[in-house]
């Protein structure tokens, strides 16, 4: 039922904080520093990697690193156990029939695709459909004190040739700061992230942003209004893009029944990992609408695969993945990500999967308390 089955000679669950290199702010809530469960399956000489990467502090998602670090434990990997420790298939059928924490589900499940992928000589990319292109960036800029220093932090990043920018808005700032960051980039392919900050008695002003030539609008309303959002897509030229909403195939089969979108944002840790994400694509693309691979950001593994299937043939979009350097004052893996030009070229060391760096997770290795 759940495909191949391995028995591995150990599994940790292993804590990590690592600072940022400045606060990232959205509508809902501001972190700086980043913690993630990374997931270590070792069998037979070979190590397999995941990344649960969920934000801390409950303001994105209701998963937060203690709870999901308490799920892998009390749960998710007793359970894999009792099955009789089989490959990353049986992830997905999981899904289908709960709808527990989908963090936890991603890191178990890119650590069993590491590991298994190893053992058959089969890269991420070509297992899910990818290709060995270089991947175009996008650049991610959060809500800063000041429209000044917005202006001036797009300035210094958009340095490094990214190939479009996203600014976070939410009430309250949106116009004012739209119309400088239009007047100071009014060539670079732009567009607005609400992170669900508004609500239907908003439509007037949401329908100015067409005012200003986006290439999207990213989940504009709350994440369970699929009518307001078809409702608003119906009001306005620029594409609406979901991301809170697109949580599984099912939500987004709906999304696009309603016509509540033109795009969609696959985050591969907020859908329950790497399958459910190409499910998703897969189903965007024979429905024609456009996919992009988002980050919240997350470290390097779960960034690396983000940049796999950035790949896929229906991401049109830059991704969010950025160079590690962007977020993080170092990264777990190595080489780290870096952006040249706007775009990410995989070495040589990540080709195949991702390379981690034992030495710098020990380094930032936490004690959640739980």
């Amino acid at each position: 039922m759940y495909g191949s089955q391995c028995v591995p000679h150990s599994v940790d669950l292993i804590p990590v904080s690592l600072p940022m290199t400045e606060p990232f702010r959205i509508s809902s809530g501001v972190v700086d520093s980043k913690t993630s469960i990374l997931v270590r399956i070792e069998e037979d000489g070979l190590i397999g990697w995941g990344e649960a990467s969920p934000m801390s502090g409950a303001f994105y998602s209701k998963e937060t690193p203690e709870s999901t670090l308490a799920f892998l434990r009390a749960e998710a990997i007793p359970e894999w156990i009792s099955l009789g420790s089989p490959g990353p298939d049986f992830i997905i059928q999981k899904l289908r029939e709960t709808q527990s924490n989908r963090f936890g589900w991603t890191g178990l499940e890119g650590a069993l695709w590491d590991l298994s992928l190893q053992q058959e000589g089969r890269s991420f990319r070509d297992t899910f459909g990818g290709n060995a292109r270089s991947v175009e960036s996008g650049l991610a800029i959060g809500i800063y004190p000041t429209i000044d220093q917005l202006v001036e932090r797009c300035q210094y990043y958009l340095r490094d040739g990214y190939k479009r920018l996203k600014i976070k808005i939410e009430p309250g700032w949106d116009i004012e700061p739209l119309q400088a960051i239009r007047d100071a980039f009014p060539n670079v392919p732009l567009m607005v992230d609400a992170n669900a900050a508004y609500r239907r008695e908003h439509f007037t002003l949401l329908k100015r942003l067409d005012d200003f030539d986006l290439l999207m609008i990213e989940q504009p309303l709350a994440s369970e209004d699929l009518e307001g959002h078809a409702e608003l897509q119906r009001m306005i030229t620029t594409p609406v893009c979901l991301d809170e909403s697109a949580d599984s195939a099912d939500r987004v089969r709906e999304a696009i029944r309603l016509k509540a979108c033109k795009i969609v944002n696959i985050k591969i840790q907020r859908v329950g990992g790497l399958s459910a994400a190409k499910e998703i694509h897969d189903l965007c693309e024979s429905e024609g609408i456009a996919n992009w691979m988002g980050t919240m950001p997350e470290l390097g593994i779960a960034s690396l695969h983000g940049l796999y299937m950035a790949t896929l043939s229906n991401c049109l979009y830059p991704t969010d993945v950025e160079s590690s350097r962007r977020w993080f004052t170092e990264d777990v893996i190595q080489p780290e990500i870096t952006v040249v030009d706007g775009l990410v070229t995989l070495p040589v060391e990540h080709q195949h999967r991702p390379f981690v760096d034992e030495a710098r997770v020990e380094k930032y290795r936490m004690d959640l308390g739980n």
